[in-house]
């Protein structure tokens, strides 16, 4: 293993690898020496764009809905078959939908219900798939992508916000139930400059840049270098989140 590609002979599952964050990671990934499994839900086209233009070779890509437990088990055991081992798992996937906190009757069950099987069961039951084969690996790493709604209360929705701060706490449950075979890591950035959230307009987004301290968004790339570190740098951390978010938080 050199320095210049220190996750070779690694694979990486990339959940939601055709979205802004996720084809970053899968980028950076790739640039490191893993094999790369792109995962999507819909853009077939997107995936496989991304995938042909990754470095290396033997990527792949991958349907995967998070909301159907059968779809999760279906896209571990292709992921498996094409590529014989995990060692990396990385949750981007998820959903979200602006409604104002104060707005209790606007944030109806149905919303609720989606957003938590989106951004939470979805992301439990994909590790909870892939455990086995992350700690065969020995050295496996799941990295949750949360947000900084998860322990400021400030973001889409209240129940986004929720959903978050319980990616937060899955990360250290498990950062200590799946050791030491596997780490859990979680990146939480603040707002991402993506397509993420429907309806944020150009107004909002120069906003949050011009009141935030180190004065732009978060990039997705600054998520995919942060995601990359937790996999080649930070090799004695688990259970704990890295904030990428240019001190939004404070």
């Amino acid at each position: 293993m050199s320095s210049d590609h220190p996750l070779a002979n690694k694979v990486a599952i990339v959940a939601g690898g055709s979205g802004g964050i996720g084809a970053e990671t899968c980028r950076l990934m790739a640039a490191s020496g893993a094999r790369v499994v792109v995962g999507y839900r819909t853009n077939q086209g997107k995936a496989e764009e991304i995938a042909a233009a990754l470095p290396g070779k033997g990527h792949i890509i991958l349907p995967i809905s998070i909301e159907e437990s059968a779809s999760i088990t279906g896209f571990r055991d292709q992921a498996l078959a094409a590529m014989g081992r995990a060692d990396i798992l990385v949750n981007t996937a998820g959903i979200t939908k602006p409604v104002p906190h104060g707005d209790l009757d606007a944030l109806t069950d149905e919303l609720i219900d989606q957003i938590f099987v989106n951004n939470w069961r979805g992301v439990f039951s994909t590790i909870r798939a892939f455990a086995p084969a992350l700690k065969k690996s020995g050295d496996g790493l799941v990295v949750n992508v949360s947000s900084i709604a998860g322990f400021t209360g400030v973001g889409s929705n209240v129940a986004y916000c929720a959903a978050k701060a319980g990616i937060d706490v899955m990360t250290k449950s498990l950062g200590r139930a799946l050791a030491p075979e596997i780490r859990v890591m979680a990146v939480s950035p603040g707002m991402v400059d993506t397509q993420f959230v429907p309806g944020r307009g150009k107004e909002v987004t120069e906003k949050v840049a011009a009141t935030t301290p180190l004065k732009r968004l978060t990039s997705p790339l600054d998520v995919a270098e942060a995601i990359l570190a937790c996999a080649t740098s930070l090799k004695f951390s688990t259970g704990t989140k890295i904030v990428v978010d240019g001190g939004r938080h404070l």
